[in-house]
């Protein structure tokens, strides 16, 4: 299974345009065994209700994983209401709670991604599959956030489809649907879900963008997030070639698991940098800032 999948975008969502994508698209087969990270809001509650009619039809393992980071008041009701939802749909759920700490170095919301990633990771064997809800819009609002960081190719290829993931892989199955369409389904079908109003907290750079960055682009360019998305996905192509050539690149430079800096110096510094930043995410480092990498490639 390749990271670089993609998924077109799509204007319906139905349990039967979800079997294609997962089983077709994406090329998984029917005894994959499925692992859902349910936070109970509305795009979770909407992959799960679809995956469980799947369940039915169509045979499909299925499981959910909620995990309380206990950050807020009602973190409680919420992991007992994703427990009654996964019964009453079928669905085996397991209720995780974890700690959430050091997050004095990236801010709450990153220590709180790596709790929760770190806890989902328990629950994948080998082969398995981490189905998560990410969605049209939550590509494009990732795309913007990185280009004001400052990322680079990989950054703004934002999240793939599919990537490796524990001992199994991650997908993200609703990449090509918008939230618009999401909510739809979740009318339609009288879905009752989790409203987490710290997604509303202006502070956090997700939530400004979501809720005034985005929406002024999209009053002056309609199709902004579907163009965003389609910036993801050239990003990806790129990203890729960028690592095709680092890793021929590594293949002279690599002594062992150190770097001949002899090689290494011998290469043009754009292929240098590129060089050492794969060496670096092979290893599953976090890839340093520019200026921390030029000061690397300076000393060394």
């Amino acid at each position: 299974m390749a990271s670089s999948r993609s998924i077109d975008i799509d204007t319906d969502f139905s349990p039967p345009a979800l079997a294609r994508i997962l089983l077709e698209r994406l090329t998984l087969p029917p005894t994959t065994r499925f692992r859902l990270a349910y936070s109970g809001g509305l795009d979770s509650h909407v992959l799960l209700h679809a995956l469980a009619q799947l369940q039915r039809t169509h045979g499909l393992t299925l499981g959910a994983v909620h995990v309380d980071h206990g950050l807020q008041a009602a973190s409680g009701d919420w992991a007992q209401h994703c427990a009654r939802v996964c019964a009453a749909l079928g669905v085996a759920c397991v209720i995780e709670r974890v700690q959430v700490a050091d997050a004095r170095a990236d801010g709450l919301e990153a220590a709180a991604r790596r709790a929760r990633y770190a806890c989902l990771a328990r629950h994948v064997g080998a082969g398995d599959v981490l189905l998560t809800a990410h969605h049209l819009d939550d590509q494009a609002e990732t795309v913007l956030v990185q280009l004001l960081r400052g990322a680079g190719v990989h950054g703004l290829a934002a999240m793939p489809a599919m990537a490796q993931f524990s001992a199994g892989y991650l997908a993200r199955p609703l990449l090509g649907f918008t939230r618009a369409t999401l909510a739809h389904y979740a009318d339609a079908e009288r879905l009752q879900w989790i409203e987490d109003t710290s997604n509303r907290d202006l502070r956090r750079a997700r939530n400004l963008v979501r809720h005034q960055v985005l929406p002024l682009l999209q009053q002056r360019w309609p199709a902004a997030v579907r163009q965003l998305a389609q910036t993801a996905r050239h990003m990806a192509e790129a990203a890729a070639l960028l690592d095709d050539l680092a890793g021929a690149d590594l293949g002279a430079c690599a002594a062992g698991a150190a770097l001949r800096v002899t090689s290494l110096a011998r290469l043009p510094l754009a292929r240098q940098r590129n060089v050492l930043r794969h060496w670096i995410r092979q290893r599953g480092l976090r890839v340093p800032s520019a200026a921390l990498l030029e000061r690397i490639l300076d000393q060394v």
